[in-house]
């Protein structure tokens, strides 16, 4: 299980962004997030750039996949539909619940999503 966020976990740094501009200024090799925007997804995909994608459906996550994003991360019913079709369709694309606490790994292990992301790391800053 991925978790990324938790105190007592080593993690990757996350750069939130809202545009392709701010790609531009985070550091090479970074893990770049966002909320769902074709044209940020498309830009990420043309030139290899790793990204966690806040969904908020379906759509969203089998577009993610096919553009080959790192993560997409979703509310927990939202995680858990999008699961059943990652096992099924074999997603490259990690799914990621979206929690508050470590009180939500339980849940998220026993719906066998691949992980869960603190919700801190998702704030626009």
């Amino acid at each position: 299980m991925i978790i990324l966020g938790d105190e007592l976990i080593p993690y990757e740094d996350v750069y939130n962004i809202n545009s392709i501009e701010d790609i531009k200024s985070t550091k090479a090799n970074s893990l770049v997030a966002f909320d769902y925007d074709e044209k940020i997804l498309k830009y990420c995909f043309e030139n290899s750039v790793r990204c966690l994608v806040k969904v908020e459906n379906i759509k969203e996550a089998i577009y993610c996949n096919s553009l080959n994003a790192t993560y997409t991360a979703s509310e927990f019913q939202i995680s858990a539909l999008i699961q059943k079709l990652a096992d099924n369709y074999m997603f490259d694309t990690k799914n990621l619940c979206i929690i508050e606490t470590n009180d939500s790994f339980v849940d998220v292990a026993n719906s066998e999503i691949d992980g869960a992301i603190y919700s801190f790391l998702l704030d626009n800053k």
